[in-house]
């Protein structure tokens, strides 16, 4: 796959690059760890939260959800967003609101995230979530669930964060590690290749030590060729960070022994090695580098991404397991998407005098829907683009052009470029240039 670009990136001036664990370095099998959420979740809500027991009957379909989306929880609503913040497309429950239902909720809106009664879904681990609140919100429609819609957000949000404390789904992926991750041996090798091109290796994670240890040798050590395991590949190596606070606030070292996993507390100021907790702030004053000669990549835009950039001024990646499909179903629509550009210029130039051309006109408007609609069949069945809404930008795609550097399927997708690679990217054409 290739590697996005939205602003300039000299990989020469980047002297250490610093990387999240989860969907990032260990890549997972989404869907069967999002059904795992899903399921352990609806357990939590009906024996913790007493919810009605036919939840448990409940199906995970990981295509009603993708990620950028936001859940009005006000008004029950998942909805898609435009770069502008207006809401493009919109389901209640399991069915979708019609145009006029949308213009009566939202036509003057623009959405504006920093209000509460908005949620972000914007990572792969965010899929669950958003299923959980469409079913949970279909079942309020059937009046099988009284509470409100805030309340359904809310205690979605609490068990999830309970499953992932609790230790249920991190005992579950550590005892069938090969269900729930997926080895990808090209990224060793393109660390391995960036060390060996003289670049510092930083691990950068909000897991666990114990649960980083066991997906790293599962994902790292049998593929490793010039390291004993991925403790030695790194040149520091951070766990259990609290993103996005890693970035903001001066949090504590503890140094852990790799030989039983106890902690400390440390005071000084040579981060080599393992660690828990930490802060951007003092590692970067330990490497003796600039923010500009620091790259990271990460899975989540805010977390990895957005905090980066308001903050400490590091280089940005995003690593962005659907852009595969989006590439793909691009592609797919290429000849299509052609021939709506024609029609849509013929259809200007009738437009001058409308009265005259209106059969024509309304032929026209015709055949670029049926065209629309097969295009859309290349896409999520329910939502379409990943990064249109509509024929705008999605608010997924904008927080990505704003603060991703640049963006990719897969960290491996480094090694096809090398390690001093001078990413460009292309000219973009302004309205009044087309």
């Amino acid at each position: 796959m290739s590697i996005y670009v939205n602003r300039v990136l000299n990989m020469k001036h980047i002297k250490a690059i610093g990387f999240d664990m989860d969907h990032t370095l260990v890549e997972y099998h989404t869907e069967d760890f999002e059904n795992l959420v899903h399921q352990e979740s609806l357990k939590k809500l009906v024996t913790n939260l007493k919810y009605p027991k036919e939840l448990l009957k409940l199906k995970f379909d990981a295509r009603r959800v993708i990620q950028g989306l936001v859940i009005d929880k006000a008004k029950g609503n998942i909805l898609k967003l435009s770069r502008f913040g207006k809401v493009k497309q919109a389901y209640h429950g399991l069915q979708e609101l019609s145009f006029k239902e949308m213009q009566k909720e939202y036509r003057t809106m623009v959405i504006d995230l920093s209000d509460p009664s908005y949620q972000s879904l914007d990572t792969a681990f965010s899929i669950s979530n958003g299923v959980l609140y469409l079913q949970l919100v279909e079942l309020k429609s059937k009046e099988r669930i009284d509470h409100s819609f805030e309340k359904i957000a809310t205690d979605i949000k609490y068990v999830i964060d309970l499953c992932h404390r609790d230790g249920t789904l991190k005992s579950e992926v550590q005892s069938h590690v090969e269900k729930y991750i997926r080895p990808n041996p090209k990224i060793p090798e393109c660390l391995e290749n960036l060390k060996a091109n003289g670049k510092l290796l930083l691990l950068i994670t909000n897991s666990e030590y114990a649960y980083s240890k066991t997906l790293m040798e599962f994902a790292f050590d049998p593929y490793l060729k010039n390291h004993k395991s991925w403790m030695e590949l790194f040149d520091v190596s951070l766990t259990l960070c609290k993103k996005p606070r890693f970035f903001t606030e001066r949090q504590s070292f503890l140094q852990i022994d790799s030989s039983n996993g106890s902690m400390k507390n440390y005071e000084g100021d040579d981060y080599n090695g393992l660690f828990q907790g930490g802060n951007a702030n003092d590692l970067q004053n330990f490497l003796g580098l600039e923010g500009e000669e620091i790259l990271y990549l990460g899975d989540h835009i805010f977390g990895d991404v957005v905090s980066i950039k308001k903050t400490c001024g590091w280089r940005t990646a995003l690593v962005c397991y659907p852009i595969e499909d989006e590439v793909l179903a691009v592609k797919k629509s290429n000849t299509k998407q052609e021939k709506i550009d024609l029609l849509m210029k013929e259809k200007i130039n009738l437009e001058s005098n409308y009265k005259v051309n209106a059969q024509k006109i309304d032929a026209i408007n015709n055949e670029i829907s049926d065209l629309i609609v097969d295009i859309q069949k290349n896409y999520n069945p329910f939502w379409g683009e990943l990064m249109r809404a509509g024929a705008e930008e999605s608010r997924f795609a904008d927080q990505l052009e704003k603060y991703a550097c640049v963006y990719m399927k897969s960290v491996a997708d480094l090694k096809e470029y090398g390690a001093n690679f001078y990413f460009r990217p292309f000219k973009r054409s302004l309205p009044h240039e087309l």
